[in-house]
């Protein structure tokens, strides 16, 4: 997957241009949603993504006023969505680019880029879960998945991980609120890297909420830079 003339800051983790790092990012995305190969644009790539609340999505790097226009004026359906990632890390990017987007447009929950080199664990203990819950994993089409059920048998956590050669990202990491402050993020996360290393990921890169910003950093990730993540809010432009 490339994109035409984009350079970027150097991620102090992996050792690599930023622009890199969100390459690895959206590769193993599509990935873990089932998405379509990224497709080249001047600005970054277009996503499809057949999903009622996400028809379709633009990646915009280096992202500047005319950058950021020329993608939103590709977007003009209902469902349609913007990552826009600036040139220079910041962790704030939304007033910057809502400027540039003008009405018809909204922000999701703030984003963060993390990265992680994956380095060999220790198996996943029992002992890491609360009594009576159990940890289970398994890889299919190239996704690794994880779930905790509770006593009961319910999910209690789950989260899953696109694999895209040497990178795996992380997604959609979740912990039912009733079984929330038991460490099952933390298990999550690690059984997930776990089973990326064995099927021969090196590094992960993932994109965080600032509440799943908290885990990832105690759990040895870093973050690279924010992301505006917006939408249309107004179909009829």
């Amino acid at each position: 997957m490339t994109s035409s003339s984009l350079t970027s800051p150097f991620d102090a983790v992996l050792g690599r241009p930023l622009t890199s790092v969100i390459t690895d990012w959206v590769s193993g995305w599509v990935v873990s949603r089932g998405a379509s190969e990224p497709a080249a644009r001047p600005w970054g790539w277009t996503i499809d993504v057949g999903q009622q609340g996400q028809v379709a999505r633009h990646v915009v790097v280096d992202a500047d006023e005319a950058r950021v226009r020329e993608a939103a004026d590709r977007a003009r359906g209902e469902g349609w969505w913007l990552k826009v990632f600036l040139p220079e890390p910041c962790d704030v990017p939304e007033a910057r680019v809502g400027a540039w987007l003008g009405a018809g447009w909204a922000f999701d929950t703030a984003a963060f880029l993390m990265s992680v080199e994956l380095a060999p664990e220790e198996p996943v203990s029992r002992g890491a879960l609360p009594a009576g819950y159990e940890l289970r994993t398994w890889t299919r089409g190239g996704v690794v998945r994880s779930l905790v059920a509770a006593p009961d048998g319910s999910l209690a956590a789950r989260g899953q991980a696109g694999l895209a050669g040497d990178v795996a990202v992380p997604d959609q990491i979740l912990t039912v609120p009733a079984h929330q402050r038991s460490g099952l993020g933390s298990v999550v996360m690690r059984s997930l890297q776990q089973e990326a290393r064995a099927a021969g990921a090196t590094r992960a890169v993932l994109g965080a909420t600032p509440a799943g910003r908290a885990l990832y950093e105690s759990l040895g990730w870093r973050s690279q830079t924010g992301f505006a993540s917006a939408y249309r809010s107004d179909a009829t432009r």
